[in-house]
Order: C-alpha cells, then structure tokens, then sequence
C-alpha cells in the first residue's frame, strides 16, 4: 500500500474517531479528557490530508515530470468548462484523489438553456431539468475498464445558496469520509496504456454499456452524464491518473484532441465520435 493510500485511509480513521468521541461524551456523558480533547482527531487528520496534498505533485518514487497525454474528448456537442486546470492547479484546491489536473464539464447545448443559479428558490431542482443529465459518455482512447460503480442516485440540484452551503458543509464532509465511491458516485476507469488512467464521475444511475474487464475503443459509448456523487449538479468529472486507485493515484496532465484544454466559462464544441479511433 502506498504512502499516499496510507494517509487518506488515517484521514478517514481519525474523522471516525472523532464522532466516536462526541458521541461518547454527548450521549453516554463518556470523555477521556477536558471538551476541547475530543477535537484532536479531527487536527491530526487535516494534518494527514496536509501532507498528503503537499506531496500531491511528487510520486512515492522519483522520475521525470509528465507531458499532457492527449486523449478524444469525452463528449460531444456544445459544453463548458469549470475547474479547469488551464486556469491553475490544483484545479479542485487538492491533490487528493487523483484530481489535479481534473475538469468539470456541464452541458451547453444553447444560451441559457442550462437552469442558473438561484439564491433562494428554487433550493433544488430535479436532474432531468438540466441539458447534461442523459448526455452520452465516450471512451477518450482504446482501453479496458479496470472499475465500474454503479448504483447510487442521482439526486437533486445543490443550485441555491442553502443547497450549496449543504453541499459544502454536510454532504461534503459525509461523501469524504465515507471514501472515494461516495464522492465519484457512480463511475468508471479506463486503463489507457502507459501507466495512465481516465476517470469518469458522476454518472447516471443504470445508465452503465460496460464491466470491469471489457475492452472498448475511443468513442464508444461508455454510460450517462448523471448527478450522482459529491455534485451540485448534472455534469461529467474527468481526470487522468497514473493509477486505478483514486485514494493512491496522482493526477497526470491531459489535452482533447481539437479543442485543448479549455479555461474556466470557455464554451466548446466536441465533434461526433468516431468509434475505433486512435
């Protein structure tokens, strides 16, 4: 086990620690100490996410930095960019889970077709009302499906203030603690060769074409864009890492063929897959 699979695993271990203390000593009136000793746990695991994200660009072992891997685009039609790694890094504020160099993307298909952002109401929306949810998912290259999670939700929109601060100071920190599947929802890897791999996330409850251990070639329809996951709304989560583990993984740069890397708000048009292409 790496290093880096060692600290999210304690990370975890010490939030769990934490509740099991404030239980203990708010319902059975059980302390191993003064109040302020219950929150020890929850400083020595930040301290561990710390460490793990300041070691988040450098491996467990030494070589050479890597050149962005150019892949197809994931998509097709018109989206938009958010958390772009063109506009810095780490594009989602840490290394962990193999995100720094990840992008969100949500569905742009024309102006204002996609519901904004609202400060009191509606506080949620339903998936179906935004332009992603259902959108086809493509292999960016010839690959095999090294995992596959399917099965959990796609729940309501966190598009309002208090659906965001929800999102943020709740779900969040739940879907954290609980591990990677929490946060990816529903998922897919793809091991593309050469020591990198394509992470898919959010996707579509049953919307799933592939299993783990199918080959599949760039373009082909791989699942549906979803809101499953640590998502405020239907988008796709894409990363490449240079393993099958998010916990372990580091981020390895990445470029679409045609259209680069597009910066946060940047409008882009994906061509039509073409199945079989290198």
């Amino acid at each position: 086990m790496s290093a880096r699979k060692l600290g999210m695993v304690a990370y975890r271990v010490l939030w769990l620690v934490f509740i099991g203390l404030i239980t203990a000593d708010l319902v059975f009136g059980l302390s191993a100490g003064p109040w302020w000793w219950n929150f020890a746990p929850v400083l020595l695991a930040y301290a561990v996410l710390l460490l793990v994200n300041r070691r988040g660009g450098a491996p467990d072992t030494p070589r050479a930095a890597r050149e962005p891997v150019e892949v197809a685009p994931p998509v097709t039609g018109r989206w938009s960019a958010l958390n772009s790694p063109a506009d810095g890094t780490p594009s989602h504020g840490v290394h962990s889970y193999g995100q720094t160099f990840a992008i969100d993307i949500l569905a742009e298909p024309e102006p204002g077709a996609r519901p904004a952002f609202r400060w009191l109401w509606p506080l949620a929306r339903r998936p179906q009302d935004f332009p992603a949810f259902g959108a086809p998912i493509l292999a960016v290259a010839d690959a095999t499906v090294v995992r596959a999670a399917d099965g959990q939700r796609d729940h309501l929109s966190r598009t309002s203030l208090l659906g965001l601060l929800y999102l943020l100071l709740v779900e969040g920190s739940v879907r954290d603690i609980s591990g990677v599947r929490r946060l990816l929802g529903n998922h897919l890897v793809l091991d593309l060769g050469n020591g990198t791999h394509a992470a898919y996330a959010h996707l579509q409850r049953g919307s799933l074409t592939v299993r783990e251990g199918d080959r599949v070639r760039a373009g082909q329809v791989l699942a549906r864009c979803g809101n499953s996951g640590n998502s405020s709304e239907p988008h796709l989560h894409f990363q490449l890492m240079d393993g099958p583990d998010p916990d372990a993984a580091r981020g390895v740069p990445f470029t679409w063929q045609g259209i680069g890397v597009p910066r946060n708000g940047d409008i882009f048009q994906a061509p039509p897959a073409v199945t079989g292409r290198a």
